[in-house]
């Protein structure tokens, strides 16, 4: 799940999503407009079935857990590094 495996394509890893998501975290943002973000940015790749929010949300917590992320007055941005 967080690794591609042989029945999960690498792009469809949370890995790979994880890192699309903190591409996106330029500056601080609301969960909510990292989402719409995200959803405009897999709308533009072709040939992929979106990403659920489940997803998502898993890979933020993903983010998290690695030290990547920080949330602070109800956003999230990426940790200073």
């Amino acid at each position: 799940m967080i690794l591609p495996t042989k029945h999960l394509r690498p792009e469809r890893s949370l890995l790979a999503i994880s890192a699309e998501v903190a591409s996106i975290l330029d500056e601080p943002k609301t969960v909510s407009r990292t989402w719409e973000e995200f959803l405009k940015a897999q709308s533009r790749a072709n040939g992929r079935a979106p990403v659920p929010y489940g997803w998502f949300a898993l890979s933020l917590d993903l983010l998290f857990i690695l030290g990547a992320i920080e949330f602070h007055a109800g956003r999230v941005s990426r940790t200073k590094t």
